[in-house]
């Protein structure tokens, strides 16, 4: 989730998007255990795309997410880090059921609640943070997702996304968006709208135009209403490496090694990436495309971002 500046009420416009890569403490919490494919680099040959991690929340209702395979985050920001989890977002981060919990019907739910003037929410990330490309190889992180079902000024300030970070964020703080961000999939204020952006290089500039990111947008009306397959692939079989973003299997934008030098594009994607699934509220990016501080007092709390799956393909590199 990156720093959304003002302009972001241009940027939308323009199909340029981008979520901030600044989060939460990170505690381990009991919960019921996922059910999880296994987590062994697969065998097979180049040409095969092979599931080596899988997570489907399957487990009784109202129980936590696996703590073998997930770290719920906390508060408002990593010790020592930007506050606000750097993007000005005004949720706090709660492991309360309310917030984040399995529906006993094989999803998880993250919910933003309001007591008061103060709102909670939740974010989840993987504990493994080792999901990488090998070389001449091709990685595949895809999430089936349900998007709050909220919109106008019901809607406003509600910040869903599925995304990841370069590993060595963890324990840093500062060091984005050198490390690399893959926002998978992000919408804000119900709109019908999901976009895709990769963060990298320095910021503010540089080749990913910090803190914007390197992003498109793709129209979605029935993202809030229905399941929805968001993926991104990372391909480094050829010459050129590729960075692809699909929604239910159509492309809908790409980054490439030829976009920047060498060595930002090598910091951004050769390496492992942990995954993030966060429900934020406010922030500079919706307030950006509202043209207003989000939330405000219409938004309607309840609303939720229901994950069906998370998986994790990789295809290995011919020898």
């Amino acid at each position: 989730m990156s720093m959304k500046k003002s302009k972001w009420a241009i940027a939308i416009a323009s199909g340029v998007a981008s979520m901030a890569a600044l989060m939460a403490v990170s505690l381990p919490t009991a919960g019921a255990a996922d059910t999880t494919a296994d987590d062994t680099t697969a065998d097979e040959g180049p040409g095969t795309m092979a599931e080596v991690w899988r997570a489907d929340f399957d487990g009784a209702a109202g129980t936590l997410p696996s703590s073998e395979d997930w770290i719920i985050d906390t508060g408002t920001g990593y010790p020592g880090g930007p506050p606000n989890w750097g993007t000005g977002e005004i949720q706090t981060y709660t492991d309360d059921p309310a917030n984040v919990s399995l529906d006993g019907e094989g999803h998880l739910t993250i919910t933003a609640l309001r007591e008061g003037d103060t709102w909670t929410s939740s974010r989840i990330e993987t504990q493994r943070s080792d999901f990488a490309a090998p070389d001449g190889g091709k990685l595949r992180i895809e999430a089936s997702l349900r998007l709050p079902d909220l919109d106008g000024e019901a809607g406003l300030g509600y910040w869903p996304a599925f995304w990841t970070l370069g590993a060595d964020y963890r324990g840093n703080y500062w060091n984005w968006p050198g490390i690399g961000e893959f926002d998978i999939m992000e919408n804000v204020n119900g709109v019908e709208q999901v976009w895709g952006v990769l963060h990298c290089g320095v910021s503010p500039g540089g080749p990913c135009d910090e803190t914007n990111g390197r992003g498109a947008s793709t129209p979605c009306d029935t993202c809030d209403s229905q399941f929805h397959e968001y993926a991104l692939e990372l391909d480094r079989t050829g010459e050129t490496e590729y960075l692809r973003w699909y929604l239910d299997g159509q492309l809908f934008h790409t980054v490439s090694s030829a976009d920047m030098d060498a060595a930002t594009w090598a910091n951004a994607t050769d390496h492992g990436h942990f995954i993030l699934l966060n429900l934020a509220m406010g922030g500079a990016f919706p307030n950006g495309v509202a043209g207003q501080t989000t939330p405000t007092p219409a938004t309607v709390p309840g609303g939720s971002l229901t994950v069906d799956y998370v998986s994790v393909s990789v295809e290995q590199g011919a020898e």
